[in-house]
């Protein structure tokens, strides 16, 4: 893995996001890993304006896996940071993890695959080579 994964997001557990098991429910895991997707591309150094302005292109999700690891309690705060898994033609994948920030411990992983996207056309395009060189340096040793 890259020596620095930057930080996406903080967050804290709630009551309300208990389930009748008295931990986080797993619907709950889905808003704050997206909410993290939301910073990953800038803090990678590709903010999806420039994507816009400069490529014409965005991004559009095309694949999502959460891995439930072990339970959160209610105030129980976490930090999502985040890497690249793989880098391809047209798509990037993601892995992001969901540590404790007290303990340290893994609660949760997400890994998310992204497709280079055309509005124009509304058809997959390929990643641009200036894009790629930003996320090369993110991407995790295999």
């Amino acid at each position: 893995m890259p020596d620095s994964r930057p930080e996406l997001l903080r967050g804290v557990v709630h009551p309300w996001h208990h389930d009748i098991f008295g931990h986080m429910n797993v619907r709950h895991y889905a808003p704050f890993f997206d909410d993290a997707t939301f910073f990953l591309y800038t803090s990678m150094g590709v903010p999806i304006s420039w994507l816009l302005g400069e490529f014409g292109i965005h991004i559009v999700s095309a694949k999502a896996e959460t891995n439930f690891i072990k339970e959160l309690r209610a105030g129980d705060g976490f930090v999502i940071d985040g890497a690249v898994r793989r880098i391809g033609n047209r798509s990037v994948t993601f892995h992001l993890r969901m540590i404790h920030v007290e303990t340290g411990a893994l609660h949760a992983t997400y890994d998310l695959t992204e497709v280079f996207f055309d509005p124009k056309t509304r058809a997959s395009a390929p990643m641009p080579d200036a894009v790629r060189a930003r996320l090369a340096p993110h991407l995790m040793a295999s």
